[in-house]
């Protein structure tokens, strides 16, 4: 393999905690790789974008252009077999809302566990009003829904894990369409409100589906780019990725290993996914926990294939809720004796 690009949410850590953190970790290899970089820049958001950094930096690799946008409604459609369309279509994912003493919270949807049964009774309950006000609704999976709203492209809308635990009013859809929007949202919310189905799943200990979150809007151009095939990004490869982010991703490679993707004959980009729930949070015990694992199975395997001169190039994409930092590691850059393993590139 040529290059190999690693996109690490969250792996960068808080100025305040990175003492601790850096003392906690046993990751030498990560160590090595950080340090012995051919090139390191750091980037920082505004804190306007309405993506994640490293949403960013995947809308810009996979699109060719997009960087606070995420339009990849059409790429997910196409990835769960939904018929080519026409018009502009947006990704419709049933979530949970809470109401804390002062503002609404988005709920993580990787904790809603929605079924087929639930996902169709609910999804059959509200269709008529889409339709109504002229937005087709689809059904592609129990978490995976679509809507076509030509006249809504011009809303701006966020990653539902940019808005994940914050308060809502600062995430909710901005444009033209805002009132329209939330009064098609307002009626899903007074449908759902103590229905039979959320009774049933609040027995069961689930978080009730109370509302929907719209994001991803794209034009289903013809041609759309298969799941997987990215151009400069090469195959694109996860694993324990968001829902929308895994569709994207080569299906033979959504669960993907150090050694699967090595075994690819062109370049690759895998996206590991298990830190953003946890990073997002703050809750930095699993953090560590995961961290750890990665450094085994990943970056461990990864410095011995750039050793070995199995991988011509790696380029780290690690990212905070704010910042983005890149590193590019070669088996020459690897010769730099005098730069001792450490983690300070880790807060940036």
């Amino acid at each position: 393999m040529n290059q190999l690009t690693l996109v690490l949410p969250f792996a960068l850590t808080p100025s305040e905690l990175a003492a601790d953190l850096a003392r906690a970790l046993q990751v030498p290899s990560l160590g090595m790789l950080l340090e012995r970089n051919s090139s390191h820049r750091v980037t920082e958001e505004d804190g306007g974008n309405r993506l994640l950094p490293h949403e960013s930096w995947l809308s810009r690799a996979l699109t060719a252009g997009a960087s606070d946008t995420a339009p990849f409604a059409p790429a997910m459609m196409q990835a769960l077999g939904v018929p080519q369309q026409e018009g502009y279509w947006f990704a419709v994912q049933p979530v949970h809302l809470q109401l804390t003493r002062t503002h609404m919270v988005l709920g993580d949807p990787r904790s809603l566990n929605l079924n087929e049964a639930d996902s169709r009774a609910l999804f059959d309950l509200v269709k008529p009003y889409f339709d109504e006000v002229g937005k087709p609704l689809l059904h592609a999976a129990p978490d995976m829904w679509f809507m076509r709203a030509d006249d809504w492209s011009g809303l701006r809308t966020a990653s539902p894990d940019a808005a994940v635990n914050d308060n809502l009013a600062d995430w909710m859809p901005e444009g033209d369409a805002k009132r329209a929007f939330r009064k098609l949202q307002n009626e899903v919310q007074m449908l759902w409100h103590e229905h039979p189905i959320n009774e049933a799943r609040q027995q069961r200990g689930l978080q009730p589906v109370n509302s929907f979150w719209l994001w991803a809007g794209a034009p289903a151009v013809q041609g759309a780019a298969a799941a997987g095939g990215y151009g400069a990004a090469g195959t694109l490869a996860v694993a324990n990725c968001p829902a929308w982010l895994t569709l994207l991703a080569d299906p033979a490679l959504r669960a993907a290993t150090a050694e699967q993707v090595l075994a690819l004959p062109g370049d690759a980009t895998v996206v590991l996914g298990e830190l953003i729930p946890v990073g997002k949070a703050g809750d930095w015990s699993p953090w560590l926990a995961h961290m750890q694992q990665i450094e085994q199975q990943w970056f461990a395997t990864l410095l011995a294939a750039l050793k070995s001169g199995q991988l011509g190039s790696l380029k780290l994409v690690f990212s905070s809720h704010l910042k983005l930092a890149e590193f590019t590691i070669t088996k020459g850059s690897l010769r730099k004796f005098w730069r001792k393993p450490a983690l300070t590139k880790l807060t940036p």
